[in-house]
């Protein structure tokens, strides 16, 4: 993991001495739910809807293509209904529903379809996300109910997991973009040995602006 952060710095800086950066924010509503597994069968899971709102940058790189990392707060979380017994939650678990806040860096490459002002462009590249805090509730065999913190170490949840982004959308003149987003997780939620296997999955939808930087527009009309 350290090594890839630093080849993203490392390309992010050398790449800034040759060109100018464009800074923004962004934000916007996500469906969230989890490729959730036991001992190989997979469980029934139900999306939760949540958030993100964050950070971005846009750094010229090689004509169309650019530099586009993202930093960003993102409100997660799933719920299951246990065919199989496992921990965690608890081996007497038969659902689970966790919310769960998250940082995320995404270390992604853009391709803006066109040069002019008005153009679709797609994003696709790698994230980290750090599991802030969470809660989860679920239900026993034995009909109580628990309510309490998530346990994040080495012998339950994982503090962090990996995700593959992609994004496909559209940037107008004056610096605005819209764009769909699809998160396919690849990292393991749980930690614990012979746990479940969690992966995130996320459909979401962002607006954003970039600030402090107007576009150049090359005018190639003849002119009399």
């Amino acid at each position: 993991m350290h090594k890839i952060v630093a080849l993203v710095v490392l390309i992010s800086i050398t790449v800034k001495g040759f060109s100018q950066p464009q800074f923004g924010v962004f934000g916007g509503p996500q469906m969230v739910t989890a490729n959730y597994k036991i001992y190989s069968q997979k469980q029934s899971s139900t999306a939760k809807y949540g958030f993100h709102l964050g950070a971005m940058a846009k750094v010229p790189f090689d004509n169309q293509l650019f530099f586009a990392p993202e930093a960003f707060y993102s409100l997660k979380g799933y719920k299951v209904k246990f065919k199989q017994s496992a921990f965690p939650p608890d081996t007497n678990a038969v659902n689970n529903n966790t919310t769960i806040h998250t940082f995320e860096l995404a270390f992604l490459l853009q391709y803006d379809f066109s040069n002019q002002p008005d153009h679709f462009f797609v994003k696709l590249g790698p994230s980290l996300d750090f599991q802030l805090f969470g809660k989860e509730k679920f239900d026993l065999k034995n009909g109580t109910s628990v309510d309490r913190k998530m346990v994040f170490d080495f012998e339950d949840y994982g503090r962090y997991a990996a995700s593959i982004l992609l994004q496909f959308g559209y940037e107008i003149s004056n610096s605005v973009l819209i764009s769909a987003n699809y998160t396919h997780g690849i990292g393991n939620l749980n930690n614990h040995d012979g746990g479940p296997s969690i992966r995130y999955r996320a459909f979401g939808l962002s607006v954003g602006k970039y600030f402090g930087r107007k576009k150049i527009v090359m005018d190639t009309r003849n002119k009399e």
